[in-house]
């Protein structure tokens, strides 16, 4: 094998790894054919006939990390498609867990046998543009050995495929190859390889996997193309600590720098701030910032409103109140209020739940709850209730009302401290998965700092027991977003910030211990942000205007793409940096923070969006999309009301602070 470092702090010998390689050769209008090659002993990798291409096989050694290199010259033209097979002798796959960052954890197995999971198969090698990091790990549940393969390049090119499955010849460079995993007679075994490779299925809409995809590059006669991965094999006590070794060895290894944008938080909130003067519909009992459901050429407002969710309707109120009066804007305060008054009145159903949809167009709104809706309507009103405090001005009737929405809180509340995702008016659960529960700690933990009462603290603090019994310390988090029910990266960003916001009411190894937890939960939350600028093809928007998706964030299983949902977690990174001496947070926390704002769409630079301030949503990175304009670009309809509120939090770093230190 190859040197480790072990627990003892002793390397043990460094040995060249052993690895299968085949090469896949299509000539145009034929299948391919493919060749197992061997090492001679001048390097060179051989098949058993001559072949129109050269590859030389180098490794090197350091530590507990060797890199392999690869060197790959056409002796004629010739298509190609390169695989490398690293076994793990002795390593029983059913032993194993996986992970693939931003798409793969454990198994999969909280997400549909629809989208990539064990439920299809034991073995996956994915694009590596799917991913936050181009790498795969195993980790062997028996021992704490972990392997990770992970690609070194400059990722600058990118080609447009004729075909989504089957064997495809690229119309040009890409910089793409594929990662993952497999199982080899009951051992696991590392697969990676270019251009990119995907089996045993291709994930190309939301839970649409069609059959394989192989790609094969071109070379022209005397070209040569180098690739490098690097393989490294560690210990870890348990998964959970596993994906903070392979963050912590990604980042030190990618370094990721900050993106440089023409926006300081002054500009940034003052062309957000369009989008609550152009989206405001007073014509319903219910007023709102349309965000949901609207055309990215157009950006004309619908008839749908949304308390929470992708909706944020009061939370972008708040917002829209605070800049108001902050910039001296009568008319976006105006319409604040108006919006507030109008909830007050129209928002509540008759046991004092928040209406937490409602379709205008069709004249229906939802009758299924979720605690994820009704806890961020909470947390917008107790932000707005204590800023009117602050300034002297009363609100009695909505003291009332969200004390009630609060008591029905805790009648939902289960005996282990979970929530309820989804629920009716009349307290009857329709699904009783614990995923969304940290999205109810935030709400809870405030309300007790408003209201001074304890029984709002006891029920933040069991949320917390929950949530470092079932997703924390087993390291799954899942069902936190409301339009999919798999891994995904909301759940891992609100345990994080929920156990931030613990730590505001509290002290000593109490608080200690909420800090240590928000830690743990934050390294899977970041796992889902990209290292990396993954490259597009000339004509791919995001491509031409030289977008860099590096501080951006993978979205879910089953919503393989990137976006803005960040709000207090880049806070939550920095707030972590200081308690736990973590720098790596801090800096990457500024890489996140100058990236998200790229995409600003202002007068000439408009993005394809079609109003000013109107931030995009599904930013399609890699070959999956919703059915509409694929890689490169948005789907065609988009919510920017979570947008929008997303990145005021984030542009609002002192605002948790401030609330719980009580400061103006």
């Amino acid at each position: 094998m190859f040197s480790v470092l072990g627990s003892s702090g002793i390397y043990a010998e460094a040995m060249p790894l052993s690895i299968e390689t085949n090469i896949s050769l299509k000539s145009p209008g034929n299948p391919a054919v493919t060749y197992k090659l061997n090492q001679s002993a001048e390097g060179l990798l051989k098949a058993q006939r001559e072949l129109p291409i050269q590859i030389k096989q180098e490794q090197t050694n350091n530590g507990d990390v060797s890199e392999i290199k690869i060197t790959l010259t056409a002796k004629e033209r010739v298509y190609y498609n390169l695989e490398q097979i690293y076994s793990l002798p002795g390593v029983n796959h059913n032993d194993c867990e996986f992970y693939m960052p931003g798409f793969w954890y454990h198994r999969n197995l909280r997400s549909p046998k629809e989208a990539p999971s064990f439920h299809t198969s034991d073995s996956w090698q994915v694009r590596e543009d799917r991913l936050s990091t181009p790498l795969t790990g195993i980790y062997n549940n028996k021992t704490g050995d972990y392997y990770i393969v992970l690609r070194i390049d400059d990722f600058k090119y990118e080609s447009l495929a004729p075909h989504n499955s089957g064997e495809t010849i690229l119309s040009g460079k890409t910089s793409l190859g594929f990662t993952g995993f497999r199982n080899i007679n009951g051992n696991s075994a590392l697969v990676f390889g270019f251009p990119y490779h995907e089996a045993p299925k291709t994930y190309i809409r939301k839970l649409t996997l069609n059959p394989s995809v192989q790609a094969f590059e071109k070379l022209e006669k005397g070209e040569t193309r180098q690739l490098v991965w690097t393989i490294k094999k560690s210990k870890a006590q348990d998964y959970s600590a596993f994906v903070a070794d392979v963050w912590n060895y990604s980042y030190d290894t990618f370094k990721p720098q900050q993106v440089k944008t023409a926006y300081d938080t002054a500009l940034a909130k003052k062309v957000l701030s369009n989008f609550f003067v152009e989206s405001y519909v007073d014509k319903y009992d219910l007023k709102y910032f349309s965000g949901v459901h609207m055309r990215i050429d157009n950006c004309a407002s619908t008839p749908s409103v949304e308390i929470g969710f992708v909706g944020r309707v009061l939370l972008n109120a708040f917002n829209a109140l605070e800049y108001g009066e902050e910039t001296g804007n009568n008319d976006l305060v105006k319409k604040a209020n108006s919006i507030f008054d109008s909830f007050l009145q129209y928002g509540f159903t008759s046991n004092g739940f928040f209406r937490e949809f409602v379709d205008y167009g069709r004249n229906s709104e939802t009758s299924i709850y979720s605690i994820r809706r009704q806890s961020e309507g909470v947390f917008a009103i107790l932000n707005y209730l204590n800023y009117e405090k602050k300034k002297g001005r009363k609100h009695p009737e909505w003291e009332v009302k969200i004390k009630t929405i609060l008591s029905n809180f805790l009648k939902l509340q289960g005996a282990d401290g979970s929530f309820p995702r989804k629920f009716d008016d009349k307290f009857n659960v329709s699904d009783a998965s614990g995923g969304s529960t940290p999205s109810a700690t935030l709400p809870l933990t405030m309300a007790y700092t408003y209201f001074k009462n304890k029984a709002y603290l006891d029920a933040a603090k069991s949320t917390a027991i929950y949530l470092e019994k079932e997703l924390i310390s087993k390291s799954d988090y899942f069902s936190s977003t409301l339009d999919a029910n798999c891994e995904d990266k909301e759940a891992s960003l609100y345990a994080s910030t929920a156990m931030y916001y613990l730590s505001m009411v509290t002290n000593g190894k109490e608080r200690d211990h909420y800090v240590d937890m928000s830690k743990q939960a934050a390294y899977f939350s970041l796992s889902w942000y990209y290292m990396w600028d993954v490259p597009f093809a000339g004509g791919q928007m995001l491509g031409d205007v030289d977008f860099k998706s590096r501080g951006w964030g993978n979205v879910s299983v089953e919503n393989n793409h990137i976006d803005v949902f960040i709000f207090e977690f880049a806070t939550v990174l920095d707030w972590l940096a200081k308690e736990r001496k973590e720098p790596r947070f801090s800096e990457f926390s500024q890489v996140i923070k100058t990236s998200m704002l790229q995409l600003m769409p202002v007068e000439g630079h408009m993005f394809n969006i079609g109003k000013v301030g109107y931030y995009p949503e599904v930013v399609q990175h890699t070959n999956w999309d919703y059915g509409k304009n694929g890689k490169g670009f948005y789907n065609d309809i988009f919510a920017p009301g979570w947008t929008v509120a997303s990145l005021w939090q984030m542009l609002s770093p002192d605002r948790v602070e401030n609330y719980f230190n009580n400061k103006k």
